[in-house]
């Protein structure tokens, strides 16, 4: 009997909850486990997680898999994390976090944001001259929304003074996790990017700017060292290797927050190679050569996994969410679609039972067209006031035209994304490849390879892109694999050619999509609430 290869414990810990997977340097993934992990949304804004339920769910997802999976646990050489990002704790000299995890989704500090990089003229409560050397070093600025660590740390310091004196360090989630599992305080050029204090000039060579620092408001010693996606940070500490039943010896790579794991996870890490990602957000991303900024929609290069290179990310707000909404909000409580909303392949998923209803829709989805912006958009305009909509709408419209019509609403606004896309890369998209858990529906799949007119390339599991690229990580961070190998190495498992015959109609569609935007964005402001 063979042995088995050396595995990659490969942490994908997202807002909904913690997974884990066993990844071997080949990028077979082995083994899968889960556990949820609550949300706590506040009053004013406020949104959080407990940190300590992320390590308890670690625990037991690590567990799950040595029960299912023992020889591929017991041959763990590596452990690698990818997290959500944005995210920020407080933690004390021990470690030990003082606040829970200031979410992503968190608005609570906008207003300390403003009083903090407010001038004259400003954009958005933000001071031009800050917002311009913002870009210049670091390629992007802080969100207005407060949703970031440079608003976070903020909030702590402005209405958690006694917290404020107490902390150490300011973590991103990857950070405070990578603390468990070493006992060492770092940030990744990634996870530090969203407290906009680094000088990114450099890729292989992402610094602490002394400017940046001295007008961010928070003390210097309460940021983390900050070192390579790819450095081996050390080994599991006692604890951890208790906690995830693996032996002290096992090394820690330091690993990436999600977007620059999909990017190695897709095995896109040929310069100008994008990657779509569906799941309840989109983006569409590629590692380019240099640090570009595209203002006006939105897209920006910043630093990632490979130490020479930056990562093109371009996100849009809501993608598999308007699927959501439509799931739980519209179809009639005894309706077999939500008997279908569940993973398991057996049983068959929310995207089994779309996939059977949409082909008996034609294209255009009988005049009916859908904008998806239930949470506003990001990309390529930044307007949180726009709101989804269905239009066209007779008597004649049934559900499966509205179904229809949400999908390829999803697919025309990364359309019009794909304008600034080819624009930054210098060059019009030929080819994408497709991961996320909407990559699950052919019939998604087959309607973006039409609306944009490429070639769309299926991960063969995109529900395992994250893990993947944590586990790709590790492997390089420790010489098992090289990232000019991952291409190589991807496997998919189907190519979608757009429709000829349907070109015509998406273009029209695309037009008038686009000219609702220019004359529904006005109302949408003066509706906002």
């Amino acid at each position: 009997m063979a042995a088995t290869a050396p595995q990659v414990l490969a942490i994908d810990l997202g807002t909904s909850g913690m997974k884990a997977a066993l990844v071997a340097a080949d990028g077979t993934v082995t083994g899968w486990a889960e556990r949820a992990v609550p949300l706590r949304v506040l009053p004013g804004g406020g949104a959080e997680q407990d940190p300590r339920a992320w390590w308890d769910a670690l625990g037991q997802v690590a567990a799950d898999l040595g029960r299912a999976h023992p020889d591929h646990l017991r041959a763990v050489t590596v452990v690698c994390a990818s997290t959500q990002g944005e995210g920020t704790i407080a933690v004390d000299a021990a470690g030990e976090p003082l606040t829970a995890c200031i979410s992503w989704l968190d608005m609570r500090g906008a207003a300390n944001l403003r009083r903090q990089f407010g001038g004259f003229p400003a954009y958005h409560g933000l001071s031009a001259r800050r917002i311009a050397r913002w870009l210049r070093l670091t390629g992007g600025m802080p969100s207005p929304t407060g949703k970031d660590p440079a608003a976070h740390m903020l909030l702590v310091r402005d209405e958690m003074p006694q917290v404020y004196a107490r902390t150490a360090s300011f973590l991103n989630v990857l950070d405070w996790i990578n603390l468990k599992l070493t006992g060492r305080t770092v940030a990744t050029v990634d996870s530090i990017l969203t407290s906009w204090v680094t000088d990114n000039r450099r890729p292989g060579d992402v610094r602490y700017s002394p400017a940046l620092v001295a007008d961010c408001g928070i003390d210097r010693d309460k940021l983390p060292p900050i070192v390579a996606c790819t450095d081996v940070i050390g080994t599991l500490s006692p604890a951890a290797a208790a906690h995830l039943g693996l032996p002290g010896s096992v090394r820690v790579v330091a690993g990436a927050i999600d977007n620059t794991a999909a990017a190695i996870g897709a095995g896109t890490t040929g310069d100008n190679q994008p990657h779509l990602y569906l799941g309840t957000s989109s983006w569409v991303a590629a590692h380019v050569p240099a640090k570009k900024t595209d203002v006006v929609a939105g897209i920006a290069a910043v630093p990632c996994a490979i130490p020479d290179r930056y990562l093109m990310t371009a996100l849009q707000a809501t993608a598999g969410a308007n699927l959501t909404w439509l799931r739980d909000k519209v179809v009639e409580y005894d309706d077999p679609l939500l008997g279908a909303g569940h993973v398991s392949r057996d049983e068959g998923t929310i995207f089994d039972a779309f996939d059977r209803i949409i082909p008996t829709v034609p294209p255009g989805a009988n005049g009916v067209i859908y904008t998806p912006w239930l949470y506003g958009e990001r990309a390529p305009v930044d307007d949180p006031h726009l709101r989804a909509a269905f239009l066209n709408i007779s008597l004649d419209t049934n559900r499966s035209d509205l179904l229809r019509a949400v999908f390829e609403g999803v697919a025309l606004n990364t359309r019009w994304l794909f304008r600034a896309v080819d624009r930054f890369l210098g060059a019009p998209v030929a080819s994408l490849a497709i991961t996320g858990g909407g990559a699950l529906s052919d019939s998604w799949c087959q309607i973006f390879a039409d609306v944009l007119g490429v070639e769309i390339r299926r991960d063969a599991n995109p529900l395992a892109v994250n893990a993947r690229g944590a586990g790709w990580i590790g492997a390089v961070g420790t010489g098992m694999v090289g990232f000019g190998d991952l291409p190589g190495l991807m496997r998919s498992d189907r190519v979608f050619a757009p429709t000829s015959a349907h070109r015509a109609t998406y273009d029209e569609i695309f037009d008038v999509y686009r000219l609702l935007h220019r004359r529904l964005a006005p109302v949408y402001r003066r509706l906002r609430r």
